[in-house]
């Protein structure tokens, strides 16, 4: 479990600013304006940060440096390998959108970076870096 303190630096990409559109898969219809932010499975593993093929996924309350997003609820969700407990990246949880909304509105880009720092083992504060 992640401790006051820790924290990893998330470089986007396009699949990180639109989830919901540059896809892979044909598992779903496409769906605009969703983002995600990545969980490197090293730090996913250093931090415990699990999904849900665990029990019920880990759910952080989350804000970002700029208050656009208070105390939102965030998902670690995913993973690199059928069965794995370890999660690969945060999303909103019950509204795919809320961290697409959050890129929208600091004008992320491909290459940007985000800092997710752990406030707490369970509060996240993300900043545009």
């Amino acid at each position: 479990m992640p401790k006051k303190g820790d924290s990893y630096i998330a470089t986007l990409k396009k699949p990180h600013l639109e989830w919901g559109s540059y896809r892979h898969t044909n598992s779903r219809g496409t769906r605009y304006g969703e983002g995600y932010i990545q969980i490197p499975a090293s730090i996913a593993r250093q931090l415990f940060i699990t999904n849900n093929n665990r029990g019920p996924g880990a759910t952080y309350t989350c804000n970002t440096s700029d208050m656009y997003l208070k105390n939102v609820m965030l998902l670690a969700a995913g993973c690199s390998t059928k069965g794995n407990i370890y999660a690969k990246q945060f999303q909103g949880k019950g509204k795919l959108r809320l961290l697409g909304d959050w890129f929208a509105h600091i004008g992320a880009k491909v290459g940007d970076q985000i800092e997710v720092k752990f406030i707490s083992p369970t509060e996240i504060l993300l900043t545009k870096l």
